[in-house]
C-alpha cells in the first residue's frame, strides 16, 4: 500500500518524498524545501496528537521545538531543528537537517568498535550531551535539557572525506514532549534496555539518567553485548534488571578484549544503580576519554574537533621557498604604489580579502584598515595564521591572522570565507596555490594609500588541506543559513585564542617572524 504522505506539501513548503525511518517516537520522511530551491530536509512527525487540551500542548510543543532548535545551533554534535509546526491532522512535526549517515545501532550490530574509534565517537556524543546538560537560556533562565532516550539508534554517524566521522545526537526533547501528552504525565516512555532505575520509577530526571544510558551504550559499543539482560522484554522484567541485577563485566562478555582499566572503571561507574554513585556530570566522562585519546587522534581544537579542522605546523622548506618567491615578485613599495583603497569599502576598522595583480600574476591579499597608531605599534611583529574549516551545515572557512609583539600584544584579524561563493573559492585556491599572502595596511587617517605591507606564509600541510576543502565544498550542499556555520566557527575561535596567544608569547619577537600553524 502506498504511503499517502508521499508527494504531500507540508506548510506550503516541504514536499514529502520518501519514508526513511519509523519508530516509537514517530515517522521520518526525506523532503525538499521548495522555498529554498529544493534543499533536502528531514521531516519527523511525532506519535502524538494535540487535539486534546490543544492550546496547552501546542504551546508546550512549540517550547520544546524551540529548545531543540537552539541546541542544534549551539553544538555541531546535535542534529539541528530548523522549523516545526502542526499539520492539518493536529500532528506536530519537526523539520531537521537532512544528513546522509548511518545509525550507530547499525554500526555496532556489525562490529565491535576498536578503542580509538570508540574514544572518538564517545567523546563526540558526550560533547552533544554536555551542551544540552549545561542548558540554554530560555526567557532569561538557563534550562538544562535531559535527553531521556540515549541509545545507539538515536546517534547518527556521518562519514566525511576530510575529517573522518562526525557523530550527532538525535531527538532531544521528544521523549519529554510525548511523556507529557494529556493525562499520561507519569507514563513511562523511553527504551527499556537503556533506562536508568529512576526513569523506570517515573521520577523527575536529571543529567545522571542520561549518564546511566550512556554507560549502557558505551559497554555495547566496546563489546557488542549488553551489560544487563532481562529474562523477558517486559517492563516488569527490565524494572527488576535495572534495579537489582549487577552489570556483567567486560571479561565475562568479551574475554579476549583488552581495554584500559580507566575505560572499564568509567563505564561501570556510569552503570551505578544510585545516581549519586555515577559521574555527576558529562565533564567527568570527557576528562577520562580525553586522557586516553592518543596524540595522533587528538586535534588542536579539542571541542567539536571532528567538525573543525585546524591548521598544521609549517615546514622550514616552505618558509625558504616562500621568502624566495616574495623576493622574486614585485617589491612591496611597487605594490603599495599600484593599489588604492576600494571605493566600495567604508573608511573604518575592517578586514577583507581581495586579490592583487603583480607581473601578470593574481596573488592573495588581506586588506586591513586601522588607525595609524595601531599600524605603527606592530610594524615589527610576529605574523601568525591558522585556518579552521567546517563542512556542516554550510561549508565555511575561518582565516585567522594575528600580528603580535610583546610590547603591544596581539591584533586579531579574522575573516570568514564562504566556500559556496566564487570569492571564497577563489581566495582559498590562491592561498593554496601560492603558499603565502600579503597583509596590506591602510590608515584611516590617510585612506587613499597603502602605508605598510607584511608577508605571511601558509604551511605546506595546510595548503593541501585548503585544496581538499575547496574540492569538498563543491560536492556538499548547504543545509542551513551560513550564519550558523559562522557561529560555530566563532565559538571555536574564542576557545583557541588563549592557545595561540600562549604560543606567540613564547617566541622571541625582537625581530620580524612569520609563523604559520
Amino acid at each position: 500500500m502506498s504511503d499517502p504522505n508521499i508527494g504531500r506539501l507540508l506548510s506550503k513548503r516541504y514536499q514529502l518524498q520518501e519514508l526513511i525511518g519509523t519508530g516509537a517516537m514517530g515517522r521520518v520522511y526525506r523532503a525538499k524545501d521548495t522555498l529554498l530551491g529544493g534543499v533536502p530536509v528531514a521531516v519527523k512527525f511525532l506519535a502524538l496528537s494535540i487535539q486534546n487540551e490543544k492550546m496547552r500542548l501546542q504551546d508546550r510543543f512549540e517550547r520544546e521545538a524551540k529548545t531543540c532548535a537552539l541546541l542544534g545551533q549551539k553544538s555541531i554534535h546535535i542534529v539541528r531543528v530548523m522549523d516545526y509546526g502542526v499539520d492539518d491532522n493536529n500532528t506536530p512535526f519537526y523539520v531537521m537537517e537532512y544528513l546522509q549517515g548511518q545509525s550507530l545501532n547499525n554500526i555496532i550490530r556489525k562490529q565491535r568498535l576498536p578503542l580509538p574509534r570508540f574514544l572518538s565517537m564517545a567523546r563526540q556524543l558526550s560533547l552533544g550531551l554536555q551542551c544540552a546538560h549545561d542548558g540554554i537560556p530560555v526567557e532569561g533562565t538557563i534550562c538544562p535539557i535531559i535527553h531521556r532516550d540515549v541509545k545507539p539508534s538515536n546517534m547518527l554517524v556521518i562519514q566525511d572525506p576530510s575529517f573522518g566521522e562526525l557523530v550527532k545526537v538525535l531527538d532531544f526533547g521528544i521523549a519529554k514532549l510525548l511523556q507529557s501528552d494529556g493525562d499520561h504525565t507519569k507514563f513511562y516512555l523511553g527504551t527499556l534496555a537503556y533506562s536508568s532505575p529512576e526513569q523506570m520509577e517515573g521520577k523527575e530526571l536529571d543529567n545522571r539518567a542520561d549518564i546511566y544510558s550512556l554507560g549502557v551504550m558505551m559497554f555495547e559499543m566496546l563489546t557488542g553485548k549488553m551489560p544487563l539482560v532481562a529474562q523477558t522484554h517486559s517492563f516488569g522484567a527490565w524494572y527488576k534488571t535495572h534495579h537489582y541485577q549487577k552489570p556483567r563485566s567486560f571479561t565475562e562478555v568479551a574475554p579476549g578484549l583488552e581495554l584500559p582499566k580507566e575505560i572499564e572503571n568509567l563505564v561501570m561507574s556510569c552503570l551505578a544503580k544510585l545516581a549519586r554513585d555515577r559521574p555527576q556530570s558529562i565533564t567527568e566522562i570527557l576528562r577520562v576519554l580525553a586522557s586516553l585519546e592518543k596524540p595522533e587522534h587528538t586535534r588542536k581544537v579539542k571541542q567539536d574537533s571532528h567538525a573543525l579542522i585546524p591548521a598544521t605546523t609549517a615546514s622550514p622548506e616552505l618558509e625558504q621557498k616562500t621568502k624566495a618567491d616574495l623576493r622574486a615578485s614585485l617589491s612591496n613599495d611597487e605594490i603599495a604604489r599600484a593599489i588604492s583603497w576600494p571605493q566600495n569599502k567604508p573608511i573604518a576598522d575592517i578586514v577583507f580579502p581581495q586579490s592583487i595583480h603583480s607581473n601578470g600574476e593574481v596573488l592573495p591579499a588581506l586588506w586591513v584598515m586601522l588607525p595609524q597608531e595601531e599600524i605603527q605599534k606592530r610594524l615589527l611583529c610576529t605574523r601568525y595564521n591558522q585556518f579552521l574549516f567546517i563542512s556542516i551545515p554550510h561549508p565555511m572557512l575561518l582565516w585567522i591572522t594575528v600580528i603580535y609583539n610583546r610590547k603591544h600584544g596581539a591584533k586579531w584579524l579574522p575573516y570568514y570565507l564562504d566556500l559556496k561563493t566564487s570569492l571564497g573559492q577563489e581566495i582559498t585556491r590562491l592561498l593554496q596555490h601560492t603558499g603565502y599572502y600579503r597583509l596590506l595596511f591602510f590608515a584611516r587617517e590617510t585612506p587613499n594609500r597603502c602605508t605598510h605591507i607584511l608577508p605571511s606564509s601558509v604551511a605546506s600541510a595546510q595548503r593541501q588541506r585548503l585544496q581538499e576543502w575547496v574540492a569538498m565544498s563543491n560536492t556538499l550542499m548547504s543545509t542551513a543559513d551560513p550564519q550558523m556555520s559562522k557561529s560555530l566557527l566563532k565559538s571555536e575561535y574564542e576557545k583557541i585564542k588563549p592557545q595561540i596567544l600562549a604560543k606567540l608569547e613564547s617566541i622571541d619577537t625582537d625581530s620580524p617572524y612569520d609563523l604559520s600553524s
